[in-house]
């Protein structure tokens, strides 16, 4: 075949290939184009609907009706429709909310431009897009009613019969109840319904009273949760309403609300964009995507309920609350996870695994031992009589006895495993919870309740932390000159006119002046921003509307926190001059000033002596514990205020040659009470690290005043204050060398915040760290305890926290080291009390059935035992508060064992004396006091039962002999010990067939309760024996067993190594 047939042919199939090419394109453009028709149907259909009801609304207003008469309202600060039926205005809508709330979701821009864009929606809902709506009650909850009300449809809460039959799952409870109704069943069929019931009924009331108990207990902390959790939901969101700017919960957020919004707040609805500046969103929580949404007015306005504002700030404008959003249609399907377990309930599981272990080879054993002796005839019954002989006994009576020994075996199961430790720390952390939210301070996460009680290290904040926050300008520089109060009327026009700008529209801040005359005008925003709009609204004599009228802001850089500044460019409506202006940190600031302004207007220039003295002037401020604020400024043409990359122009502010217009230093003082609190920290084994964006002068002065340094002259020299570039530029060697012996970090980032964090962790340290804004969520995040500010705190802060502290007082912060170290104590005294009951009881149990045959306990009684001591007991002993000799113990710090020796030996002295007097009762009772069977079994269950009682003021505390120091003041305490006596006595003298007791004499009471109450010597004594802080003994018998394993591995792998050699070399 010649070339060119080959040429032809490869051609025909190219041709081929193209029109394949061409036909498929074409196939995926008619698809595409398709899916486009059938997506752009229901807009069609929804705008069709809309019209229709505009139609509709326009015909019926233009009807003449006796009792509906339409009055426009001509009110130049709204634009609505209203109705009039009778006597009531109603406010009509403009347009189809469901068209509205559709188009937001569907970020659909041709439906909003056709709707007159986000102008002609507020018009349509009644809002001025300055004023917002109008603050009366009437009309904000006629709006609620129309549209609905910031709230969603939570899943029902668990009722009290979900943790009945949570209860009810337990399969040694369901064993129990199988037992008791086999048992009810036999001792009705043998002795008749009036007498046969009392067994097995007995062990159901018994059994049904502990499920009761249990689920009570655990509907009461589920009901607990749900209501600390609305709190933490309940969001404070600033809201414009006539004009004014004021601050309402979310949930009283309405459609028609103009709402604030800046860097770190939840945008509480969904709305749109009304105006602001370099507003970016992070709406991962919707979408999971991670990068931050720029939103504007052309091309993506739209905004929505649940995500966060990442930078920026703006106004939007409400369109659809609760139910009718994307997040609140999500939210309503989550449940509420309230299985959190923290770690020492996980510490906790394996322990109660342990102990049931043990339980249920000591109940197996019992129940080999019972069985073999029924069957071989060596247990009788009531009357003496054998109670098996052969084919003479009867099935039933055979099954019969066979349900009580199970039943018998099981209940010491039942009593075996600590039920009530996960109780007991349900109980204390509930607890805890709501005296801290009494004491200001609100948990997120229930572990951050014990693990803050192992805290060796506090990182906090300075501003509003371990100061108030109640910002006040007091002292003024311009230039080298300190201007006073009453001097303010000499600077010269041009300046002041310079600081209106600076000050007036470089801030987030607003003014709202009352109509009243006379009236004083109200700021809002930050402490800082209050405090500087004050002091230029009251002493400088600035008028925000009129300067929001004579400049247009063409781009804002909001406040960063690495920077330390923040800017802003106006252009001037008269000569369309553009003006730079940076708000921020003095010093850094001062070094990109070239020029300074003097209080006659003469702009002079900044040399190296100038330079130092205004640097002299900054410290001098610093040192008197003043936040200094410096003011630059310059004019820029309209070449120096843009630049361009490959994508698109950008604008920017000039950040040298700069005139420094002044500088202000702002007193914030020191919280009353803060020294005492640090000094308890401290003197509770806690270092605590003040790190802060001050300069390292007013860092200095502040740390010193709270008793965090002790002397400012030395603390440089020492390396207890560093700045935070200075921190980061350490090796890491130096870093984690010097971490411990820092103090104070001063001009920090967040990034140097998290960095400390970290290096307190590698140190074994636990942390605890305090926030507020939305960088400081890594650093709050990776520390053991994140603690974020309930008034300054951002969302973004609060939400990567586990303890939000509601008033943002470092007093607040060391309440909760107090709480933390009581929830840890409590559930130690607990575990203590409880295994005391559980060695007791297992020992007594298993050497009587060996030795006699039978339990000196019925399953009635050891199942009353179980309820005393789960349930009242986990009362009595997790609700202890802290006292003061908590904050006086060193850490416990991260490793250390739950149970220590201290509380080996105690519960071990307790148990074996406990063990001693019923086994002596056991055997030799009815001969030493001349009393019956029946009587004696009474005098074991009652003496075992009281002697719990008077042991649980020993377990009040693990160490001090005096246990009843401070008991007048636990109440509770007090009251469940009466309660207990009082049941006791109804048991043994009214329920005696009911407990398998009989009535006992005023001296066989008196005895019970002097045995029983030796439990008080007994534990004054054996806290007189010192312990060594070695390894507690079942970490000892641990890592014994470890280690011979080890030894016997490596030996066994010796021996088959040398095996394996000989074997070879016979080969050989």
């Amino acid at each position: 075949m010649s070339s060119v047939d080959n040429s032809r042919i490869a051609y025909g199939k190219f041709i081929i290939e193209i029109t394949r090419a061409q036909m498929r394109w074409r196939m995926a453009f008619r698809a595409l184009h398709f899916v486009r028709i059938m997506l752009s149907l229901p807009k069609q259909i929804i705008l069709a609907e809309s019209n229709k009801y505009n139609s509709l609304s326009e015909a019926l207003l233009s009807q003449s009706y006796p009792d509906i008469v339409a009055e426009p309202n001509t009110s130049s600060q709204h634009h609505e429709h209203i109705k009039t039926f009778g006597d009531d205005k109603i406010f009509v809508p403009e347009v189809d909310h469901h068209v509205l709330t559709e188009m937001v979701k569907e970020k659909d821009l041709v439906s909003l431009r056709s709707l007159g864009g986000v102008g002609g929606i507020a018009k349509s809902l009644g809002t001025n897009p300055e004023n917002g709506i109008t603050d009366n009650d009437q009309d904000v909850n006629k709006k609620r009613d129309m549209f609905g009300s910031n709230t969603y449809h939570k899943p029902p809460p668990k009722g009290l019969f979900y943790f009945v039959v949570d209860a009810l799952k337990d399969t040694t409870i369901l064993i129990l109840l199988v037992c008791a109704a086999l048992s009810l069943g036999f001792g009705i069929k043998e002795h008749g319904a009036k007498e046969g019931w009392y067994e097995g009924g007995s062990i159901i009331i018994a059994v049904l009273l502990v499920i009761i108990g249990s689920a009570l207990s655990n509907f009461r902390q589920e009901t607990q949760f749900d209501k600390l959790s609305k709190i933490s939901d309940d969001i404070k969101i600033d809201v414009v309403r006539s004009g004014r700017r004021q601050e309402i919960s979310i949930f009283d957020i309405v459609v028609g609300d103009v709402v604030l919004l800046n860097i770190g707040d939840q945008i509480p609805a969904d709305g749109l964009f009304l105006s602001g500046h370099s507003l970016l969103v992070d709406e991962s929580s919707m979408t999971g995507e991670s990068d931050h949404i720029e939103i504007d007015s052309n091309t993506h306005p739209f905004l929505f309920s649940g995500s966060k504002v990442a930078d920026g700030y703006g106004k939007m404008l409400v369109t659809s609350v609760g139910m009718n959003t994307a997040w609140g249609e999500m939210m309503s399907s989550i449940t509420r996870d309230t299985n959190e377990r923290t770690p020492l309930q996980a510490r906790l599981d394996k322990l109660t695994s342990s102990i049931g272990k043990v339980g249920l080879t000591v109940a197996s054993l019992v129940l080999v031992v019972m069985l073999v002796r029924y069957f071989t005839g060596n247990t009788t019954d009531d009357n003496g009589n054998r109670e098996y002989n052969g084919s003479k006994t009867s099935v039933d009576d055979i099954l019969n006895s066979v349900v009580n020994i199970v039943a018998a075996a099981v209940t010491i199961v039942v009593v075996a495993i600590p039920e009530g430790l996960p109780l007991a720390v349900t109980l204390t952390l509930a607890y805890s919870m709501k005296r801290m939210m009494a004491d200001h301070a609100m948990v997120r996460k229930l572990s951050a309740c014990e693990t803050m009680g192992s805290a060796t290290i506090i990182c906090t904040d300075k501003t509003g932390t371990l100061t108030l926050n109640q910002m006040k300008v007091t002292k003024f520089c311009l230039g080298q000159e300190q201007i006073g109060e009453d001097s303010s009327n000499e600077i010269a026009t041009n300046v002041r006119e310079m600081f209106y700008q600076g000050v007036g529209l470089n801030t987030t801040g607003s003014v709202y002046k009352p109509d009243q005359s006379g009236s004083e005008p109200e700021f809002s925003g930050s402490p800082t921003e209050k405090a500087i709009l004050s002091w230029a609204v009251l002493n400088l004599g600035m008028d925000t509307e009129k300067l929001k009228r004579k400049y247009e802001i063409l781009h804002v850089e909001t406040f960063n926190s690495e920077k330390k500044r923040s800017g802003v460019m106006l252009r001037e409506n008269v000569n369309n001059n553009i003006y730079v202006h940076w708000k921020g940190a003095a010093e850094i600031l001062v070094a990109m000033c070239s020029s300074y302004y003097e209080s006659n207007g003469i702009k002079k220039s900044l040399d190296e002596d100038v330079r130092k003295r205004i640097g002299k002037i900054i410290e001098g401020m610093a040192a008197s514990s003043l936040r200094c604020i410096a003011f630059v400024q310059c004019q820029v043409s309209e070449e120096e205020m843009e630049y361009s990359d490959e994508e698109k122009t950008h604008k920017k502010l000039k950040e040298e040659g700069l005139a420094l217009l002044g500088i202000v230093g702002l007193k914030d003082p020191c919280r009353p009470g803060v020294m005492k609190a640090v000094e308890a920290c401290k003197s509770a084994g806690v270092a605590i690290k003040m790190i802060t964006g001050d300069n390292v002068f007013t860092a200095k002065a502040i740390a010193v005043e709270c008793g965090i340094l002790e002397h400012r002259d030395q603390a440089s020299s020492d390396g207890e204050v560093v700045e935070g570039v200075e921190f980061r530029n350490y090796t890491e060697e130096e870093r984690m060398k010097r971490i411990d012996n820092i103090k104070v970090m001063a001009r920090s980032s967040p990034f140097d915040k998290l960095l400390m964090v970290q290096c307190l962790k590698q140190k074994g340290h636990v942390v605890a760290v305090t926030g507020d804004g939305t960088n400081d969520a890594p650093a709050l995040k990776e520390a053991d305890i994140g603690l974020s500010m309930g008034i300054q705190g951002t969302e973004v802060a609060k939400e990567s926290s586990d303890i939000v502290i509601l008033d943002d007082n470092f007093t607040s912060v060391a309440t909760v080291l107090r709480w933390g170290r009581c929830v840890y104590n409590n559930i130690q005294k607990f575990i203590q009390f409880q295994l005391t009951v559980n060695v007791a009881a297992l020992v007594i149990n298993f050497v009587a059935a060996v030795s006699a045959g039978e339990v000196p306990l019925t399953t009635v009684q050891l199942l009353w035992v179980n309820l005393i001591m789960d349930t009242l007991g986990a009362l009595a002993l997790a609700t202890e508060r802290p006292s003061d000799e908590l904050m006086k113990k060193p850490p416990v710090g991260r490793t250390a064992p739950l149970i220590t020796n201290v509380m080996w030996r105690n519960l071990l002295a307790q148990s074996m004396f406990q063990i001693a007097i019923l086994l002596i009762l056991q055997f030799n009772g009815e001969s030493m006091f001349n009393v019956t069977e029946e009587v004696n079994n009474t005098l074991i269950f009652n003496i075992f039962v009281l002697s719990q009682v008077f042991n649980e003021f020993n377990a009040r505390s693990t160490e001090k002999k005096n246990v009843f120091k401070g008991i007048h003041r636990n109440r509770l305490f007090m009251g469940i010990v009466g309660v207990t006596l009082v049941l006791q006595v109804i048991m043994v003298e009214f329920l005696k067939k009911f407990a398998d007791t009989t009535n006992l004499n005023w001296k066989e009471w008196l005895g019970c309760i002097g045995v029983a109450s030796l439990t008080w010597p007994l534990g004054w004594f054996v806290k007189s024996i010192p312990v060594s802080d070695e390894p507690p003994l079942l970490d000892y018998l641990k890592s014994s067993v470890f280690k011979f394993t080890r030894i016997t591995k490596i030996f066994r792998r010796t021996e088959n190594s040398t095996s394996r050699l000989g074997l070879r070399c016979g080969k050989c």
